[in-house]
């Protein structure tokens, strides 16, 4: 095992470095680490600035002051791997190393969903990409995004846990405060009674949400209900891209893809978010 991590360290890095210094030289005392963080700050004008929580805080009470639409939604590992299929890896490739897809709403293949996904990403307002370099995340945006037609540097971006970032900071509270939210997703019920008992004002549930097929009853039942919410807090896996996205070019709202802090907000004690 331990010959197989150095195998994976030196082949990941060290060889690497190995293989750019140029003939005649010894790259001596210099550590991978030193070379990656020069060569990061060499590459500082490449770099994508990043919203942090208080900036997409006040986008959102910009976006509602003003009445303009606003969606902020977030691309995780399931998101990429959706995007990916049949344009990056090939869908059995994608089954076999995300068997969690299903469950978070998408069954692959199924390009007109990735389609859908696609154009949901950029149509969103701000959109939340990920800071691990791991496989399926960091390494996965740059050709999945390209992949379908979408340039990385023309969006608006955020971290993709900017949920939690707004909700650890205390500005998720002050920007539900005063304002009619449509909660969306399977935890729904449970979230609406949490915020509920906190003394925010829930005017609206729809769940459940089965995937993309469920995608456009959703947003039947959010324009049946436009005149009585604010803001929408979706919670309805890979398909919450696209719910959020439409809630606000359909109809002028504001939006926030909520993931898995729905399911956390629910499991509290009653009275506390």
């Amino acid at each position: 095992m331990e010959e197989a991590l150095e195998r994976g360290r030196y082949e990941g890095g060290e060889m690497l470095l190995e293989q750019a210094v140029p003939a005649g030289f010894s790259s001596g005392d210099l550590t991978l680490r030193e070379v990656i963080a020069a060569g990061v700050e060499a590459l500082r004008p490449r770099l994508l600035p990043l919203i942090d929580a208080a900036g997409v805080y006040h986008a959102f009470e910009a976006a509602l002051a003003e009445g303009r639409p606003i969606s902020v939604v977030r691309l995780g590992d399931g998101e990429l791997l959706a995007l990916a299929h049949d344009a990056v890896y090939d869908a059995e490739t994608v089954r076999r190393e995300a068997p969690f897809l299903a469950a978070a709403g998408l069954v692959v293949p199924d390009h007109a969903a990735r389609a859908r996904l696609a154009e949901a990403v950029r149509q969103a307002t701000i959109v939340g990409v990920p800071i691990s370099r791991r496989r399926h995340f960091g390494q996965l945006l740059g050709p999945a995004l390209a992949a379908n037609g979408i340039d990385l540097r023309a969006l608006r971006l955020t971290e993709s846990t900017i949920n939690y970032s707004l909700y650890q900071t205390g500005l998720l509270t002050r920007l539900l405060a005063g304002r009619r939210t449509l909660v969306i997703g399977n935890a729904a019920p449970g979230l609406a009674e949490r915020l509920q008992q906190a003394g925010f004002a829930v005017t609206g549930v729809i769940t459940p949400v089965r995937g993309f097929p469920d995608i456009d009853r959703v947003i039947g039942e959010a324009a049946a209900a436009r005149d009585s919410f604010d803001l929408a807090l979706v919670a309805a896996g890979i398909p919450a891209v696209v719910i959020a996205s439409l809630l606000a070019a359909q109809f002028g709202k504001a939006a926030l893809d909520f993931g898995h802090l729905a399911d956390h907000i629910a499991s509290r004690p009653p009275g506390q978010i």
